[in-house]
């Protein structure tokens, strides 16, 4: 028998929970804070990468982090603030960058970006849905000798894991890409990977979940919980009291403020991201990051997409216009001839992406709360995650036995 179930968050991970939830019979309703067309679901780079499977928090990274805190424009910038609880995040962040949590993270990211990208291809078949979604690869574009030899063994890390990856010489990626010129040492091409333009899907699944009566409340807060014997009997706002049998906490970087009123204390930062829209044709027709800026490259479906940097500076989407150049410049530096307009870096917008202290995202019920149901915690992998997350979500819900197992996800899990 199917269940009330209420997703809290109207993003790529809510919107996927409620669409599997409704093809397992359940009752659902989506409530989102915001008018449900912008933020890191509508600005991410659209990949669906298996290849992604170095976990955000790895040897080095706080180091680096350190020295990029004094640059505004680095790939990765934390902004100190004195806070308890971005300092116990910082705390976790940094512990858990080790061997240990590398060696753990690996195999569990690799199989639910698997999991993600056969499932958009399955939705997309299965709902004449006409969103793009392309398996070219993805490029890593490296300029200096140091970086191509440390994609090198990330790439050798991926073999063993299954995934189809090889190095590329210039004059093969010049061949790959003979529209534009390249400033570049080498590549690594992962030939596993896909990539999409996320405001259509986003579009297509919105009007697919209205017609197939899952019921959608944009600009509705959540504000308040009424909780009884450890189970969540309705939420509520200055308005609106809404009541369900079950409940879904995919508010992504605002899943913190809202889990802390039912005890529940996620370590989570919101991890700004920039992207630049370009609408005219520049020749670009693989989707690349550049290794040393961490500046993702796409081709969608009538522009190109430039995509990067984390900021670390809480919850806020003023734009950081050092943040806009430095992706713009890094472009620059790899594809010469690509210079951004003032009017397209002026057009560039920010989505927050929620992020944890191990660069795992959190996917099941804590135990302070029987009928929450916690997805959230993906960092840049979301999009890659998006499907598989929703999958989960609802096989969890539905009481089956979930494709993947889920303890390295546990919302309680100790950093």
């Amino acid at each position: 028998m199917g269940k009330k179930v209420i997703v809290i968050g109207g993003g790529i991970i809510g919107l996927c929970s409620a669409y599997y939830l409704h093809k397992e019979g359940h009752q659902v309703t989506v409530i989102d804070q915001s008018n449900m067309d912008f933020g890191a679901s509508y600005v991410n780079a659209g990949y669906l990468s298996p290849s992604h499977i170095i976990p955000l928090a790895a040897p080095g990274v706080m180091k680096k982090g350190i020295k990029w805190m004094f640059d505004p424009s680095s790939p990765l910038f934390i902004k100190p603030r004195l806070s308890s609880s971005f300092l116990r995040w910082v705390w976790a962040f940094n512990k858990s960058c080790s061997t240990k949590n590398v060696a753990r993270g690996i195999p569990a990211i690799k199989d639910i970006a698997v999991l993600g990208q056969d499932l958009y291809s399955e939705i997309k078949k299965t709902e004449n849905f006409d969103f793009q979604l392309e398996k070219k690869g993805l490029l890593m574009i490296c300029q200096t000798q140091k970086m191509l030899e440390e994609e090198v063994q990330v790439a050798e890390i991926a073999k063993k894991e299954g995934l189809d990856v090889r190095e590329i010489a210039l004059t093969e990626l010049k061949k790959m890409q003979p529209k534009v010129e390249l400033n570049a040492k080498g590549a690594v091409l992962y030939e596993c990977d896909a990539h999409t333009t996320p405001y259509t899907f986003m579009e297509e699944m919105k009007s697919y979940l209205k017609t197939s009566g899952v019921i959608i409340h944009k600009n509705e807060e959540v504000s308040d919980f009424t909780v009884q014997d450890q189970k969540i009997t309705s939420i509520s706002n200055a308005s609106h009291t809404y009541i369900a049998d079950e409940f879904v906490m995919a508010a992504g970087s605002w899943s913190k403020k809202l889990s802390e009123k039912l005890g529940i204390n996620l370590l989570l930062e919101p991890g700004k991201g920039y992207r630049i829209n370009c609408k005219r044709d520049l020749g670009i027709t693989m989707p690349a990051i550049l290794a040393e800026a961490k500046v993702a490259i796409t081709p969608m479906d009538g522009f190109t997409r430039f995509a990067g940097t984390m900021e670390i500076a809480g919850i806020n989407h003023k734009i950081n216009r050092v943040r806009v150049e430095a992706i713009a410049n890094a472009t620059q530096r790899y594809y010469p001839n690509i210079k951004l307009t003032p009017e397209e870096k002026n057009a560039a917008a920010c989505g927050l992406r929620p992020v944890s202290p191990d660069g795992l995202p959190y996917i099941g019920k804590s135990k302070k709360c029987k009928n929450l149901t916690i997805a959230t915690g993906h960092a840049m992998m979301g999009w890659s995650m998006g499907s598989s997350t929703g999958k989960l979500v609802s096989e969890i819900i539905s009481v089956k036995k979930t494709s993947l197992d889920l303890e390295v996800f546990h919302p309680d899990r100790r950093f």
